[in-house]
Formats: structure tokens, sequence, C-alpha cells
């Protein structure tokens, strides 16, 4: 395991393939979970590009830190790991949350960023009002208590009727998250909103959405492809608010291919460049 000390927390990470030819894709997990939910989509790439992998703080294996947040920790958080692995510069592929952190560390450091891929997301997510609500029911009964609904909107009724194994195993994920650092990201996104930044993003972007994502649906991650210049959107058939595990072919093959897209047109441009 590795683990590095930045901004006065420890954060667990996972480098695979660093390889200095390849591009960095950098994944950014959502709230209540930690960077396992990428492992079949690590799988597919794996050898195509080096990875890195890594718990938000209040997640997985990280310190808990000092909460609630504020949606600049976890961007400052990640700023600091990419300057502990002396990262020049990376794509960022984040989900839910992770996507929000990904826009924050574009609009904050825009030198750090060589292209985004939006999963499940949005410029805003949800209202005061919700968020509020759900910071206070896990105050009082733990995250236990809204696991059911929570998974609803994560996963398709397919999922939950058909992969019931795998179903409890991501409920115990859910469940042993830190209730601090899952309240404290509660607080960070009631109060992120990335509305007026989106306009500004100047990297390839590809936003992705599962067809059935009861927490960012379509629409919205629709609404935040339109903000963003040249964003490039895509729907995922038969996937929830995680398409990393419900359909990791299918995601994996999108990011390949805006990846080699990107490539080709940069490798083009650089020869006009040159011509």
């Amino acid at each position: 395991m590795q683990f590095a000390e930045v901004n006065g927390v420890t954060l667990h990470y996972q480098t695979i393939g660093a390889d200095k030819g390849k591009p960095l894709i950098v994944f950014i997990n959502s709230l209540g979970s930690d960077f396992r939910i990428w492992r079949d989509v690590v799988v597919e790439i794996a050898g195509k590009a080096a990875l890195l992998t890594y718990d938000k703080r209040g997640h997985g294996l990280s310190s808990v830190g000092n909460p609630p947040y504020a949606m600049s920790d976890h961007v400052d958080d990640l700023i600091a790991l990419l300057e502990y692995l002396s990262v020049e510069s990376a794509v960022l592929c984040g989900v839910s949350v992770g996507g929000m952190i990904a826009q924050g560390v574009c609009a904050r450091r825009p030198d750090l960023v060589s292209a985004l891929v939006l999963c499940d997301t949005g410029h805003r997510i949800g209202t005061d009002e919700m968020w509020n609500e759900r910071i206070e029911k896990i105050g009082q009964g733990g995250i236990a208590a809204l696991s059911e609904p929570i998974l609803e909107r994560w996963f398709t009724a397919d999922f939950r009727e058909n992969r019931k194994a795998e179903l409890e195993g991501y409920r115990n994920m859910l469940t042993r998250q830190p209730a601090e650092g899952y309240t404290g990201t509660c607080a960070a996104i009631r109060d992120a909103d990335f509305t007026q930044d989106a306009a500004n993003i100047a990297v390839p972007v590809l936003c992705v959405v599962g067809d059935q994502d009861g927490s960012t649906p379509p629409e919205l991650v629709e609404e935040l492809a339109g903000l963003i210049p040249d964003a490039r959107f895509e729907v995922i058939a038969g996937a929830g608010h995680l398409p990393s595990i419900e359909q990791p072919q299918k995601l994996s093959s999108l990011i390949k291919g805006f990846l080699t897209a990107n490539a080709t047109a940069a490798a083009k441009q650089e020869v006009g460049l040159l011509h």
C-alpha cells in the first residue's frame, strides 16, 4: 500500500504502470466509496496508460482530517498529491463528487490537467435542503440508516436483483466509510458550484452518465456538457450512478476512445504547426 502526507492528512493511493511515455489517468471516487470502485476499469486500461487511484480525505484508508470540508479541501489534496508524485499533467477521471474535484483542480491548476472525464456528476449537485437533511439523518443513525436509498441510486434494479453478492459487498464498503468523512463531504458538495468555471475549461472533456443514474441523472450531466466548450456527451445503457462497477467495459471503451482521438488530434495539430 502507498500513503502520502499532504495538507495535514494521510492519503491512501495506488500507482499502476508509471511510465513517462504514456498518459497518466487519475481516478477520483464518489461519495461513500473508495478507490476499489475503479478496479474493473483499471484492469481494462492497464498497460495503455499509467494509472493513479486514491482515497479522498474521509474515505477508505485516508485520514478524516477536520470535517466538515469545503470542496477546496479535496481539490487542494489532489493538487498536493500530484505534486508529491511529481506529476506535471494528467487526465482526471472523476465520478460524482470526484467529477467536481476534477473540475476544481482544472479551475485552480489548469496546467496539471490535459483532459477531463466527468462521470455521473454535475456543475452543481442537489440542494442545500437535501444535503442538510442527509447530514442530519446520518448524524442520528449512521450511514447504514440511508444505505438502501443510496444503493438504489447507485445501481440499476437489474444489478440489485441479479448481482446480490456484489450488492452486499458494496453495501459493506458504503457503511464502513467514516460517517464524519461522509457528512463532511456532503457539506463540500452542498456548497460547491462550478457553473461559472465550466465555460472556462479549455481541455478536451468527455461527460458520461449511466442511463439509470438516480443521483446525477442524464439531464444534469448533459447540462454540464452543454456548459463546457466542445464537450462530448455519452450515455451508458444499463448503468446507474457507478458505471465503473456495472458497465466497466463500456466505460473503459469510451475512455480509451476519447484518449486515442485526442492524442491523434494533438499529433495532427503538432504536425500542422511544424509545417
